[in-house]
């Protein structure tokens, strides 16, 4: 009877407690839970810079055009450079060349040039490119 009792205690005290296989069944799920949510973390961190960086190019391009235009009709040349930008080295051409299109050529339009910025960086294993442009006519265009 004593046997019994003592069993029924022991019963009692383990019924409620988790076995050693659950407890390392739910430590594998929440390491491969958590090796998931470290993925995302580098996934997200490798888009935020992509998308700084990318930032940083629409932004020199911007102004590229700007400085362009701040001299009134530009003339047609090339110019190009690098700028450094948080570590990264951001290649930049800009070209002004006149509009050669045959709707243009047909109705008699001339004085209507291209602004064309290029911006190029490495990035990771490859190089990525911006193309920005806008046009600008001269005083004469009607």
């Amino acid at each position: 009877m004593e046997d019994k009792i003592r069993y029924a205690r022991i019963k009692q005290i383990t019924a409620g407690a988790f076995t050693f296989v659950e407890v390392m069944i739910a430590l594998a799920i929440v390491s491969i839970s958590f090796l998931a949510l470290i993925r995302l973390d580098i996934i997200s961190i490798g888009m935020a810079d992509t998308a700084e960086i990318t930032s940083q190019a629409v932004l020199l391009a911007d102004g590229k055009i700007a400085e362009t235009l701040a001299i009134g009709y530009p003339k047609k040349e090339t110019t190009a450079g690098v700028v450094e930008k948080n570590g990264v080295a951001l290649s930049w051409k800009t070209e002004v060349k006149d509009v050669q299109s045959p709707q243009f050529i047909e109705a008699n339009v001339t004085g209507l040039r291209e602004i064309l910025v290029d911006v190029s960086w490495q990035q990771r294993l490859g190089y990525k490119h911006l193309l920005m442009s806008t046009y600008v006519a001269d005083g004469q265009l009607q």
